[in-house]
């Protein structure tokens, strides 16, 4: 069993970052690849960035590729999410997820535990 909590979602202008955290329970952490997703309103939840069991390898959605970079501290047990250049269409609740299959996946089915979400606004 893995809880996750996410914060340092918020309000910002396009042009501005934000570093989301993901702080993951239980000394499994490692074990896991974890993946953030995003959801608008009124749209599915949508993949933006997942990183392997030891951090070795990333993988971004088009839309964020260059302007988000995930990263990983396993003494932390957390996941991050480093958002650049943010744009208005980057609004939405951003997921945290963890997947103990042997791939990295960017579909939300293959990611057994979720976090409940933490908002991020971008103003035009």
């Amino acid at each position: 069993q893995v809880q996750l909590v996410e914060s340092g979602g918020g309000l910002v202008q396009a042009g501005g970052s934000l570093r989301l955290s993901c702080a993951a329970s239980g000394r499994t952490f490692s074990s896991y690849a974890m993946g953030w997703f995003r959801q608008a309103p009124g749209k599915e939840r949508e993949f933006v960035a997942a990183i392997s069991r030891t951090g070795g390898t990333t993988y971004y959605a088009d839309s964020v590729k260059g302007r988000f970079t995930i990263d990983r501290d396993d003494a932390k047990n957390t996941v991050y999410l480093q958002m650049n250049r943010l744009k208005p269409e980057d609004t939405a609740v951003y997921y945290c997820a963890a997947s103990g299959g042997l791939v990295l996946p960017t579909t939300p089915s293959r990611y057994t535990y979720w976090g409940q979400g933490t908002q991020v606004t971008v103003s035009s």
